[in-house]
């Protein structure tokens, strides 16, 4: 399968607000491995927040995006409490937010992708290392993690209590 990385552009909002959409709605009707729901996580104020900072990738095919990430150099909070691979104040190292991809291109490899991109521009960018976080119950996603050479770090709360999301493990590639 043919993927293009892009940055994202304000073009982009209408596209991935509703891959964001169908991607809930798709969670919605069977096992929410993520915990997201429809309205609050995520939304389209992620993708213009992305934008804004310069920070999303957009996975397109045939012209039409497939999934997204987001490279920030700004942590969980809880971040500050791991005993990461080496100390930073994050100018060198990259978080993962938003990665998402379409539910029509599941088991398509578009999340492995999308996570070799994020590798290959981390490295391009200099940075040490990726950081990220998942959902405990999010077995798709630690297994993906995993086969992509992250490492785990530590089980923490982000907040996120009130949606029944406790806790979340923590992840790192050292590049």
């Amino acid at each position: 399968m043919d993927i293009v990385f892009e940055i994202g552009q304000a073009d982009d909002f209408d596209e991935l607000e509703q891959l964001y959409n169908d991607l809930n709605d798709h969670l919605a009707e069977g096992v929410n491995y993520p915990g997201w729901k429809k309205g609050i996580y995520p939304v389209r104020q992620n993708a213009i927040d992305g934008v804004k900072h310069g920070n999303l990738y957009v996975a397109k095919h045939n012209n039409k995006i497939v999934g997204s990430i987001i490279l920030s150099h700004e942590p969980e909070p809880a971040y500050y409490n791991a005993e990461w691979g080496f100390k930073s104040d994050y100018s060198d190292v990259f978080v993962v937010y938003t990665f998402v991809v379409h539910p029509k291109f599941f088991k398509c490899g578009v999340g492995k992708a999308l996570m070799d991109f994020a590798i290959e521009h981390s490295i391009k960018s200099q940075v040490k290392s990726i950081r990220l976080d998942v959902y405990e119950g999010n077995i798709p996603a630690i297994k993906l993690y995993e086969k992509c050479g992250f490492k785990y770090i530590d089980t923490v709360d982000l907040g996120l209590g009130n949606y029944g999301l406790n806790w979340f493990r923590l992840y790192e590639k050292l590049l």
